[in-house]
């Protein structure tokens, strides 16, 4: 039994008028975010690739185009709070990946970053989307980087949150044991207990309003992970510092300050690399960036969209 709402066909849903937007609000008022309360807001899917999607659909499609690409064990609605506050000047789409949310398992079982960034290629293609800038958090942000190594004009810029080529080890590794220790539960209360012990900078308030959205009930009476767990990604050695020189686009790396997967050294590493990168580190929070320090997030994110949304003067095309 899904504890979340979505579209259940092809037919566009209204989120607007469920208590989850309802929710989402206090939230938002909860953490001072900006936000248009008469936002366009839709669940909708999508078949590409022989797999269905669900995602999120914000704002007015005239408006440039965002794509919002969410971490591993994680799912669309990971980035509500962005979305909200972006949605009355840009059109966001935020894509639940294979396996993830309420999109479909892959048959195959492929989980790799190669067929993850091959989705959000086709997804793009499909959504008809030109120059979209495109958001990746973690595992998001690992494929965003493959999908742009592989089609480096796809995208108009990237956001690229607390990951890079190098990431530490022992990070991954408290993240994967968090992963594999939280699989299911007779309880919610445990797993929320567990959230609010592995992510300290959200309030189990606000841990507990977007629970829905990454467990559901077995018949048994059982709360399970939405995430197929039979093959998830951990490695990331197919990106490289050099692959990264190749990016000729404006990217912003957000760090979290007391990140434990980006240390300093290898985001400088990774900015230097980018022809036209630029970092900058978020305090108070950890991995989970915009989640821990929506507000900080939203402020340096701001800045940088601000600066592309820039006319560029004469001669300088």
């Amino acid at each position: 039994m899904y504890l979340n709402e979505f579209a259940d066909g092809l037919t566009p849903k209204d989120m607007t008028a469920t208590d989850e937007f309802a929710s989402l609000l206090d939230s938002a008022a909860d953490l001072g975010i900006a936000h248009d309360r008469s936002a366009r807001y839709l669940s909708r899917h999508t078949v590409v690739r022989g797999q269905r999607f669900h995602f999120l659909e914000w704002g007015d499609p005239a408006n440039p185009p965002i794509v919002l690409l969410h971490g591993g064990n994680q799912s669309s609605h990971s980035w509500d709070l962005v979305s909200l506050h972006l949605a009355d000047r840009y059109h966001v789409y935020a894509l639940d990946q294979r396996g993830h949310g309420d999109s479909e398992w892959n048959r195959e079982l492929d989980y790799s970053m190669a067929a993850m960034a091959a989705d959000a290629r086709a997804f793009i293609a499909d959504q008809g989307l030109v120059d979209p800038i495109v958001f990746g958090h973690s595992m998001g942000g690992r494929i965003t980087l493959t999908m742009a190594v592989a089609e480096p004009t796809l995208a108009k810029a990237l956001v690229i949150v607390d990951v890079g080529p190098e990431i530490s080890a022992e990070g991954a590794k408290t993240i994967q044991n968090f992963v594999i220790r939280n699989l299911e539960f007779d309880d919610l209360e445990v797993f929320l207990d567990n959230v609010e012990k592995y992510d300290p900078f959200r309030s189990r308030v606000h841990i507990e309003r977007t629970m829905k959205y990454n467990v559901l009930r077995r018949v048994d009476g059982k709360y399970i992970s939405k995430v197929d767990h039979r093959r998830i990604p951990v490695r990331n050695r197919d990106l490289t510092l050099d692959q990264m020189a190749t990016l000729d686009l404006p990217v912003l790396v957000v760090r979290g300050e007391q990140s434990n997967i980006l240390e300093p050294d290898a985001a400088q590493r990774f900015v230097d690399a980018l022809p036209q990168g630029r970092l900058v580190t978020i305090p108070n929070c950890g991995h989970n960036v915009h989640s821990g320090n929506t507000g900080g997030f939203l402020d340096a994110v701001r800045e940088f969209l601000d600066h592309l949304a820039e006319p560029i003067p004469p001669g300088m095309a």
